[in-house]
């Protein structure tokens, strides 16, 4: 069969409609489109997370410190209830009154503190450890772990100091002499250990009621509990964006332990301070989301042998004090 061949003029109608329509598209996009959606789609909405129901709040605020430093780094308590504040190059001490009765004027910034039960002051600069006394004199200063070293957390357990660095995600062991007897949570794939998951310089520990070592993994929101040879003896783990949980990249930011081996949490992305049982279950919450500003970070704890926990807010510049509700 032959087919007539198509006349020129049925081939430019068509396409010169199909250009016109083109055009009115591309005008209406260049000059009749609405602002732009500046909303992220992957954002997440943590509003309803940080609405709190006040029956589950078992603390109160009694009392608020304000020191005359640049930037809150790190808070410790001692044996006589004082309060250690690490602040810009200097360590701010404060009686149980709240009462400031000694300022400390250090070499540096220290990023995290502890007391010993001898009443020494144990110092993370940033890449080293330094102790001091309370008189304000310098007792040792121990060697550099390298530039990549960030000290975010160090504890006291007899002869042993532990300090966790962020860095080079790895806890120090050190003797009182501060020579390193081992490293703990090394990355070993082929032995199958992940080692700690660190997004950001948020890894804290402490000392156990049985003097074991609690670590936080923060990138799998997990308690871990070591032995000094660095065996690891039990772990739990809450991954939750609802209250008896943590979620994010680095959760919880830091950790205290109440009398009774409870666990007080405090988070970045939702600002909360909670409780938690020996064995991970939520119990209750000390400090809820609006008593903080949006976007605060650095929420340092320390618990003392009454059980008030002291929080430290960089934010407002202030160390919060609070005790227990009665009845909760």
């Amino acid at each position: 069969m032959k087919f007539k061949q198509m006349k020129p003029k049925y081939i430019l109608i068509p396409s010169v409609i199909l250009l016109l329509v083109v055009l009115l598209f591309m005008a209406k996009d260049l000059f009749f489109t609405s602002e732009p959606d500046t909303k992220n789609p992957y954002e997440y909405d943590l509003t309803k997370f940080k609405e709190i129901d006040p029956d589950m709040v078992c603390y109160e605020e009694v009392m608020q410190l304000k020191p005359k430093t640049d930037y809150l780094y790190g808070i410790s308590t001692d044996a006589n209830y004082n309060l250690y504040v690490a602040g810009s190059g200097n360590i701010l001490i404060y009686d149980v009154s709240g009462d400031l009765i000694n300022t400390i004027n250090v070499n540096d910034n220290a990023y995290c503190i502890t007391v010993s039960e001898t009443g020494q002051i144990y110092m993370g600069m940033a890449d080293h450890v330094e102790i001091w006394n309370t008189d304000g004199e310098q007792l040792q200063s121990w060697n550099s772990m390298g530039e990549a070293a960030i000290f975010t957390s160090i504890a006291v357990n007899g002869n042993s100091v532990y300090v966790a660095d962020a860095g080079n995600k790895v806890v120090y062991h050190y003797n009182q002499d501060g020579e390193l007897q081992n490293k703990i949570g090394e990355k070993d794939t082929e032995n199958g250990k992940l080692g700690f998951i660190i997004p950001s310089p948020y890894f804290d520990l402490l000392i156990g009621r049985d003097d074991e070592l609690w670590i936080v993994n923060p990138g799998i929101h997990q308690f871990e509990s070591y032995r000094s040879n660095g065996e690891m003896i039990s772990s739990w783990k809450r991954t939750s964006m609802q209250l008896d949980g943590f979620s994010g990249c680095c959760n919880p930011s830091h950790i205290a332990m109440l009398s009774d081996g409870s666990f007080v949490t405090s988070e970045k992305g939702i600002e909360r301070v909670k409780i938690h049982e020996p064995t991970g279950e939520f119990k209750c919450v000390v400090a809820t989301p609006d008593q903080f500003i949006a976007g605060t970070t650095d929420l340092d704890l320390a618990v003392d042998s009454k059980d008030r926990i002291y929080v430290s807010d960089p934010k407002k510049g202030v160390v919060k004090v609070y005790d227990k509700v009665d009845g909760k």
